[in-house]
This record gives structure tokens, sequence and C-alpha cells, in this order.
């Protein structure tokens, strides 16, 4: 997104947080905002689709400390498009911009400084402008000493399904302007992850480096499992015969068979199982897949089963599972 559009959106505004909102604070804010307006939470509510895009461009932009800087700069110059911008805003500003920006609005908004300037009279402009600090010296025009500026960097979004972000693909993307871009997605990105596109933005107007652009990643939730750092989670039920007695139960996995995983006699529901290897695959190493037994309760018994099943109860000591629980609650 270019920078000039920045001065006609309340970033802040739209996360509904502080301009000090810290980092962590912030990312907690758009998941909770993301989950809400997700369109595969919302499906064929328009509004919530594009409460969904809003949110997800101001991340991506207050979301990298970089894009975040440059952003509250921009808007401290206050309405309008940006009279002069330093150092790979890929604009050239003339002299009407430089001085508008010094001696009008932009010199109560502190909106250009020139590098190292302390108050910036008339020798700190035209040194910041034409050179070292001084007219004596070549700088090779509005370049400066710096040489050619480089292209701002571009923000971008797009949404992956669950297995495409574990797996890794290829993906298109249409740019507002210019031709479609190929991305290589590597293998276990996650829901938020940014990935930084070398040289994709937008060109230099004077012949130096394009900018980058920066992709901000969104994941689909899987309707069956969860992921957890590089692990999947699943939810397993099994019956109360099964947790009770043990038995051997298949599991499902994410890209392949389903797996055999062994049941104890007398698992508890809430256990997590364990199987190694069969997580996310990505640079940082492997996870594994935890299998959360859930005991399934029957909701309609056979007449006989429900008679066997009292003649269990009989049997059973005549222990309270809930005692220390209580105890432990009154002792508080």
């Amino acid at each position: 997104m270019a920078s000039q559009d920045w001065f006609d959106k309340d970033f802040y505004a739209v996360l509904g947080v502080s301009k000090d909102v810290s980092a962590a604070d912030l990312k907690k804010t758009y998941r909770k905002l993301a989950r809400k307006y997700h369109p595969d939470s919302n499906p064929g509510d328009a509004p919530a689709e594009a409460k969904f895009k809003e949110i997800s461009e101001a991340h991506s932009v207050l979301g990298d400390p970089e894009q975040r800087k440059e952003y509250d700069q921009m808007r401290a110059m206050g309405p309008g498009r940006p009279r002069f911008t330093s150092g790979g805003s890929g604009q050239a500003g003339g002299f009407e911009d430089v001085f508008g920006g010094m001696f009008g609005q932009g010199a109560q908004r502190g909106t250009y400084t020139p590098s190292g300037a302390g108050a910036g009279g008339f020798d700190d402009i035209f040194g910041g402008l034409f050179g070292g600090g001084s007219f004596g010296q070549s700088s090779g025009g509005f370049r400066g000493t710096a040489g050619p500026t480089r292209g701002r960097d571009l923000a971008a979004s797009t949404t992956l399904d669950f297995v495409t972000a574990i797996n890794g693909d290829t993906v298109r993307l249409q740019p507002a302007e210019g031709k479609p871009i190929s991305v290589k997605i590597p293998a276990g990105v996650s829901d938020g992850q940014k990935i930084r596109l070398k040289g994709k933005g937008e060109p230099s107007h004077d012949g130096g480096a394009p900018g980058d652009l920066v992709l901000t990643i969104t994941v689909r939730r899987h309707p069956v499992f969860e992921r957890d750092g590089l692990n999947l989670r699943v939810d397993v039920p099994v019956t109360f015969t099964e947790a009770t007695l043990g038995a051997t139960i298949e599991v499902p996995t994410l890209a392949a068979e389903p797996v055999k995983l062994r049941v104890a006699p007398g698992t508890p529901s809430g256990r997590v199982l364990r199987v190694k290897g069969r997580g996310v695959t990505s640079t940082k190493g492997v996870g594994d897949l935890l299998a959360t037994v859930q005991v399934a309760v029957p909701a309609h018994l056979t007449t006989e089963a429900r008679e066997a099943l009292e003649k269990f109860a009989a049997l059973q000591p005549a222990e309270n599972p809930r005692a220390e629980l209580i105890d432990k609650a009154r002792r508080g």
C-alpha cells in the first residue's frame, strides 16, 4: 500500500488500540478481531468480510516495526499528500515541497529534520539537500551524498487453507498495479506470519533499488486439527469401554492414512497421547501429533445395557471421586 494512502486511514482506531500500544498487545488484539470477523466464521457476511480486510490491512502496517515507524511519521505531517519524505520515499520533492514543509504547516509538526540537525537553519536545509552542510561540496543534485533513493515497501495479504500452510506451495498474487507475482510459500507458515519479498515493492524513481513487498499470511481453520507451534492437536473420542478396558484405536493424520494408537486400560478423558513426527515440518524442525482422549458417553441405552450397567455400578467400591476436590475447595 502506498504511504500517501495512510493519511486517510487511522489504523490505530481500526484496531481499537492506543498509539503507544505494545507489539504484544497489538498482536493479541488483532488475533481477537481476526477470529471475530474471519470469513470462515461469517459466511456470506459482506460487512464482516470488509471489516476483516480492514483490520488485516491495519495490522500489516502496525505489526511491522519499520512500516509502523513510517506510518507514524507520515500521519504526523497532517492531512493531504506527503510534502517531503527522505530515504526510501520513492518521490522527488521540489522547492515548494521542501520550504512548505519547513516554514509552513510542516515546520510546526516537525516533519523534516536533516540527519544530525538541531534547530535547522538555512545551512541545515541546504546542507541536508545538497551535500554535507555547505555549498562548496558536490553532492549530485537532489540525490545528496546517499545516492539514488530506494523504492517504498508495499504491503499485501493472502489467505491460505490449513493444509497449504502446513505443506507449502506457490501462490499467485495480483497487485493493484503491475504484473502478477508468483510467491513460494515455505512449509509450516503460521497465521499472521509475514514474508518479505525482496525487490517486489515500489520501483525507485531515480534508478535506486526497488522496495520490498511484505506479505501477511492468514490461515483458515481446519475442521479437525489445530496447530500448536510445530505440533498438531486433535480430539479423539473413545467409548467408555475402550477407555476402561483399553483398546487400539485409529487416529487421523493431516496428510496420510490414520495411524493406530494404543489406549491403556483406565485412560481418563483429557489424557494426551503423542504420535511422534506427525506434526508440522518446517526449517525449525518436525512436530508431533497430540491426540487428546475424549470419553464418549452413550446417549441411548437398551434395556439390557442399562441393567448390565446398573449391576456394574453396584459392584463398584463406595467411593466418591469428587471428595478430594470438594475438600480442597473448602480448604481453599
